[in-house]
């Protein structure tokens, strides 16, 4: 009886650790994948135009994974190590809540739910198994004790005050973000709770349908709610960031009219480069520059449809002709599940290959981050 009380034990032992630390690295390796490649060549000359430029990404999904973001990690594609080494000077966290088991690029409902699972073997608090709301807050949390345990190198940035002196001081500055306004729960006082949070970038759909309207990945493809509409609205009055990056098209232009404050699509890639249906209309996607809005150009495949840097840098390229310069920028989705040629400590390679591209140097210091930086300088709101 003595042994099979130890074989029991070890068994759930091994169990425990299999279930909440094996499979989520394995699944965080196989879906947060890099493309097998050789050292990128980097020249001397863009090596210092990279050092020089305050490199900027509007989206990546480092809060959903259980890895230690101050340390460097060998699985994934950011941590704080790497997002130094690769000149990152501003990133959008965005947190992750509920996405279905199968995310299509159309067509997805909000029966399934793969987070869940994710949680449970990342062992998230028992609060956030059923509450979409604690699942960001949760994910806000992890920001603040990423300042905490690196307070000489990251800032968790609230204000365009807490901006300027992040880049001042250099310090790595993150603004947190939510991917799908499923947290909100349909009520608008969650909006304020998660504000208080530190929420500064909204996202109004993921991968389907919810209470602020149609998904472009969903089954309506319709425009923005009474409550989409009171959402976007109380958002816009404290001065959150609006990113329509999953919304469908009638959304995307119902924001653009009720609001003169300019949206960002924060991954993405351009249907007339890339004609996936992860893609909007080039139309659609002119309005959102006309009213003074920012493009993330993506790093995978449905966005881009060549995943390397030569293939990003087209992209950009072509959204530069498009849009303007003004209006262009980097949006990885890096740590999305996706898998991307490089991690962010290799963005110089993208620097690179816009100069081989031919690109001039204020185009790519703009796309690289002169263009984010600014739109956040001048669209956060003011401290006080």
């Amino acid at each position: 009886m003595k042994w099979l009380a130890i074989f029991t034990v070890a068994l759930i032992f091994v169990g425990v650790n299999v279930f909440f630390g094996v499979l989520p690295q394995r699944f965080d390796r196989q879906h947060n994948a890099i493309i097998p490649h050789a050292q990128f060549a980097v020249s001397p000359e863009a090596k210092a135009l990279h050092a020089s430029i305050p490199v900027a990404d509007l989206h990546a999904d480092m809060l959903l994974w259980g890895r230690d973001p101050a340390k460097r990690q060998a699985r994934g594609h950011t941590d704080l190590v790497r997002l130094k080494e690769g000149g990152v000077a501003l990133q959008i966290f965005t947190a992750v809540t509920k996405v279905p088991n199968d995310m299509k690029l159309r067509g997805n409902t909000d029966e399934t739910d793969s987070v869940t699972l994710l949680m449970l073997a990342q062992a998230w608090p028992p609060r956030t198994w059923k509450s979409i709301y604690e699942r960001a807050a949760f994910q806000a949390a992890r920001l603040e004790k990423l300042e905490q345990d690196a307070p000489g190198e990251f800032f968790f940035v609230k204000t365009k005050e807490d901006l300027q002196r992040a880049i001042n001081t250099g310090k790595l500055a993150g603004v947190y973000g939510i991917e799908g306004a499923h947290p909100l729960e349909g009520e608008l006082e969650n909006i304020d709770r998660l504000y208080d949070a530190g929420l500064r970038v909204m996202g109004l759909q993921h991968f389907f349908d919810n209470e602020l309207g149609g998904s472009l990945h969903g089954i309506s493809q319709a425009g923005l709610t009474p409550f989409g509409e009171a959402a976007v609205d109380h958002a816009v009055a404290k001065d959150m960031i609006i990113d329509v990056a999953h919304s469908s098209e009638a959304v995307v232009r119902d924001v653009l009219a009720r609001t003169n404050k300019p949206v960002i699509v924060s991954h993405t890639g351009l249907k007339g480069a890339c004609d996936s249906e992860r893609n909007i209309s080039d139309e659609t996607m002119k309005m959102v520059a006309a009213k003074g809005g920012l493009v993330g150009i993506g790093y995978w495949e449905s966005a881009i449809c060549d995943p390397t840097p030569k293939g990003i840098a087209k992209s950009i390229a072509y959204g530069v002709g498009l849009l303007g310069v003004d209006h262009v920028a980097l949006g990885s989705d890096f740590d999305g599940t996706v898998t991307t040629p490089f991690d962010t400590s290799e963005l110089a390679a993208l620097t690179q290959a816009l100069m081989d591209e031919g690109l001039d140097e204020a185009t790519i210091r703009a796309v690289m981050g002169e263009n984010a930086v600014r739109f956040f300088l001048e669209n956060l709101p003011a401290a006080g």
